[in-house]
């Protein structure tokens, strides 16, 4: 549930009090109205301070922003573009993309989202966080963000990984040292990790990184189908 707000439409002007609505059922109820700009702009500030996230409100707000683009914040753009970030492997990123103009995506802090953006997509993370570390007055802002792409690495790793060298783990998140020592203790406690040879994690089984063989369906062929066959072949 998103939080409560009073909005009165055209056709409630004339009642004794205004409705109270969530943010999503005033999605749901009035999408194309701009007078609701304020209450979504609002609403993802508040996604950034409570560390909650809601797609649908952010994608109705870009497409009201391409009706009235002289309304258009691009703080709270680049807001909701970081928190699709923060949503990987969710296709979130490409979708708000494709609802921004492409003038705007050519300023500077919208191009080095994007060039985050491919980073993460083809799992480079040692770019990744050297250009995030050049751009830190936009990743500081939203609190969080460094726990999701560290969630989302791991995510990655686990999907080509059984066992995960110390050194390719602390360059896909970014941690080294003691405090690495402690995130793989953490991981080990409670998300069913292990470690070989102090230099090796070993990570939980799933389909991806531990595949096994199908049983075929068909245990054989009987005998007697074979005899059938001789005949014919002769």
């Amino acid at each position: 549930m998103g939080r409560e707000i009073v909005s009165s439409t055209p056709n409630q002007k004339q009642q004794p009090s205004a409705m109270s609505y969530t943010v999503e059922q005033l999605v749901s109820v009035n999408p194309y109205n701009p007078d609701i700009l304020p209450d979504l702009e609002n609403y993802v500030n508040e996604q950034v301070s409570s560390q909650t996230y809601s797609l649908s409100a952010n994608l109705c707000l870009l497409r009201l922003y391409q009706f009235v683009p002289e309304r258009m914040s691009t703080q709270i753009v680049a807001r909701i573009l970081i928190k699709a970030l923060m949503a990987m492997p969710a296709p979130d990123f490409s979708l708000c993309l494709f609802l921004i103009p492409e003038r705007v995506q050519m300023e500077e802090q919208f191009k080095t989202l994007i060039v985050l953006s491919h980073y993460l997509e083809t799992a480079r993370f040692r770019q990744f966080w050297d250009e995030a570390a050049k751009s830190r007055h936009i990743v500081d802002a939203i609190p969080g963000f460094e726990q999701a792409i560290q969630a989302y690495a791991i995510h990655v790793l686990s999907l080509t990984y059984q066992r995960v060298p110390r050194s390719v783990l602390a360059e896909a998140i970014n941690i080294e040292g003691l405090s690495l020592d402690k995130f793989i203790e953490h991981q080990v406690a409670n998300s069913g990790w292990a470690i070989e040879k102090g230099q090796l994690i070993i990570l939980p089984s799933n389909e991806f990184n531990h595949p096994e063989l199908k049983k075929s369906t068909v245990d054989g062929v009987p005998l007697e189908h074979i005899a059938r066959i001789f005949p014919i072949l002769g």
